[in-house]
């Protein structure tokens, strides 16, 4: 399973309907699982977290990931059931040092800044092509 905890308001509709797009597609253990919390709230939520979750944390200085790599981080803690919970911050998206630390993977999406709405749908979509790079699905091309 991969639950995102997700800083700030709720999906807006446009974006709801857009992510509901790739998540309906999800299978086990790709599906996803919202949870939306205050900003403020965020580093709180994070430390609720079980030791063994694999948390990879979106963060403008992380990692730049392509989806093969993506898939390949995902794929060793879905396999031994292990959640992956992907956190995404609010519109401010600074993490404290101890989440950082907490992180196994700090992924960067781009090296452009986006709204942290529209990460949701790129995550989204990434997930999606994640599991069917796992699959050998033709979705992926390289």
């Amino acid at each position: 399973m991969i639950r995102i905890i997700a800083g700030g308001k709720k999906h807006v509709s446009w974006l709801a309907e857009a992510c509901a797009e790739y998540e309906k597609r999800l299978r086990k253990p790709w599906a996803i699982e919202w949870q939306f919390v205050d900003e403020d709230k965020l580093d709180v939520r994070v430390a609720r977290l079980k030791p063994d979750d694999f948390m990879v944390l979106l963060d403008e200085n992380g990692q730049i990931l392509s989806s093969p790599e993506l898939c390949q981080r995902m794929k060793p803690p879905l396999e031994s059931g292990r959640d992956v919970v992907v956190v995404i911050g609010g519109a401010f998206g600074h993490f404290s040092p101890d989440i950082l630390s907490r992180a196994n993977v700090i992924w960067s999406l781009s090296k452009l800044v986006f709204p942290h709405q529209i990460c949701r749908l790129i995550v989204t979509e990434q997930i999606y092509r994640a599991q069917e790079i796992y699959l050998g699905h033709a979705y992926h091309h390289e």
